[in-house]
């Protein structure tokens, strides 16, 4: 009876240990600066912010007559996206006085309950040399997959940790209404993804993390 306990326990432990073996050496090739690898990487990416999105972050939306008559970005989109449908809009009381004292019209825009599918909250990070800001959510009209990942750059140990950029195409699915040729005039961001689709490049920062490569935006 010894004999056979101490064998089972012998047997338990020699699958133990290869079992650790198994998941260090899994975990180790998850490390590798590889494409299948980074096409993991980038697939994770995309699948949770992937997202083609316009920088309307904050509703509803004032567009005053002197928005009108700078023809700014509102002022050009809002009255389309009110004609689809996505928003409504309604007149509103002064928000100022103009140069020479007159009262300064304006109009609000709210999303509609179709306009609300678009309005997603995920985070949107914009970076700029001085600064990094983080919106909880944004008005998102497509959303983008993995095409193929094109190459990388050699790995570099950056702060403490390993980093690199891929280099990938896109596939895109864009909301119906975005083929709209009003939709796609002044939306031209938009209209310059879906033409570029598959071969336009994107690059990706990442680095690596215990159980592998990871965007970098996704770890902050």
């Amino acid at each position: 009876m010894i004999d056979s306990t101490m064998k089972r326990c012998g047997a338990v432990a020699l699958l133990m240990a290869l079992a650790t073996l198994g998941a260090c050496g899994n975990q180790q090739q998850a490390q590798l600066p590889n494409r299948a690898n980074f096409t993991a990487a980038v697939n994770h990416y995309l699948g949770q912010r992937g997202h083609l999105c316009v920088a309307k972050y904050d509703w509803p939306i004032t567009v005053t007559a002197a928005d009108r008559q700078a023809r700014s970005v509102n002022a050009q989109q809002m009255p389309v996206l009110e004609a689809l449908g996505l928003v409504t809009g309604h007149d509103v009381g002064a928000t100022g006085k103009g140069a020479d004292g007159a009262v300064q019209p304006a109009r609000e825009y709210t999303l509609t309950a179709e306009g609300q599918k678009y309005y997603l909250h995920v985070p949107v990070v914009i970076a700029t040399a001085t600064q990094r800001v983080t919106h909880p959510a944004d008005f998102c009209v497509a959303a983008l997959s993995l095409d193929q990942v094109i190459g990388w750059e050699k790995p570099m140990v950056l702060d403490d940790r390993t980093v690199t950029s891929v280099l990938f195409t896109y596939k895109i699915a864009p909301a119906p209404w975005t083929q709209m040729p009003d939709a796609r005039r002044v939306f031209p961001v938009v209209t310059h993804a879906l033409e570029n689709a598959g071969t336009q490049q994107l690059r990706l920062g990442v680095h690596l993390a215990q159980g592998g490569w990871v965007a970098d935006e996704l770890s902050e």
